[in-house]
């Protein structure tokens, strides 16, 4: 069954970007974005804040990053999210990362340099973080109380993804998992109405957080922050009675914004579509030439 996983990104580059080798010869390069984030808390508290994403690149597109992809460059990455585990060596504890396998990239600055923000810009959005999956529920939601008394509710969602291996023409598949964070009223219905085996749609924003373990150990988890879930699969009355007059040869009802003419496009919007950048790159790479 179709499952969704994707994650679009505009962020900054933090650091060099380094390309390495497979032994197979195939280019990697991982980028490290930082998206700086203002929201307002279920308090109506404005939060501020920054966070590090990991954006993993294969191919030739590693080639395009490592050659122009600089500290402070603006990028747009659409990809999906992929969390590898391992066993750490030293304590034998199980391990996991979660990071962003992109799938497109394109270069966000001018050719002649980024420009010094205007007035007004803290209120303009110049970052994205946002990410969307469809998948099946793999446990029941867990509701928490905050300290301040606010709702808070987590729920697992699997996503499946299947390609065929390059060098042996076998058809591979793998599963990831997300932990999927819902506060408030939101959570509260959810709460009452999705169940462990539900097919949901979740979308929101990536968050990644770290906490030290009372040994020491520094550990991090990604989830995604949900400001939207559907509950997917169930029968709408709405929907039904629709599909009845239309069999019964009943007109559709078109609103007045589908009646009316689109506006013909401005001069002042050509101008605005000419300014922005027409660097881009789309990845030529395919799911069968991953190495997993």
């Amino acid at each position: 069954m179709y499952s969704l996983n994707r994650v679009h990104i505009i962020g900054y580059q933090t650091q060099p970007v380094e390309v390495r080798q497979t032994p197979g010869g195939a280019s990697v390069t991982d980028l490290n974005l930082v998206v700086p984030y203002t929201f307002k808390s279920e308090a109506g508290e404005t939060l501020k804040g920054k966070g590090f994403h990991t954006v993993t690149l294969w191919g030739a597109m590693a080639d395009v990053a490592g050659q122009y992809v600089k500290p402070g460059s603006q990028l747009f990455i659409a990809g999906r999210l992929q969390t590898d585990s391992w066993e750490d060596e030293k304590s034998g504890e199980k391990r996991s990362k979660t990071k962003v396998v992109g799938q497109d990239l394109i270069m966000l600055d001018p050719k002649d340099g980024q420009m010094q923000a205007p007035e007004g810009a803290p209120n303009v959005c110049n970052v994205v973080n946002s990410a969307e999956v469809v998948g099946n529920v793999t446990r029941d939601p867990e509701m928490r109380t905050t300290t301040n008394g606010q709702q808070v509710l987590t729920i697992g969602v699997a996503t499946n993804e299947s390609w065929k291996d390059k060098a042996t023409g076998e058809k591979k598949e793998r599963t990831e998992f997300h932990n999927v964070v819902i506060w408030g009223e939101l959570a509260e219905e959810v709460s009452r109405t999705v169940k462990k085996g539900n097919r949901v749609y979740a979308s929101g924003r990536v968050q990644t957080r770290s906490w030290e373990t009372q040994s020491g150990s520094k550990r991090t988890t990604t989830e995604i922050i949900a400001d939207s879930v559907c509950l997917l699969g169930i029968a709408s009355a709405e929907a039904n009675d629709a599909v009845s007059k239309s069999a019964q040869g009943a007109p559709a009802a078109v609103s007045s914004s589908q009646s009316e003419p689109a506006p013909a496009p401005s001069a002042e919007g050509d101008a605005v579509k000419a300014a922005v950048p027409d660097i881009s790159y789309t990845s030529e790479v395919k799911a069968e030439d991953l190495p997993f």
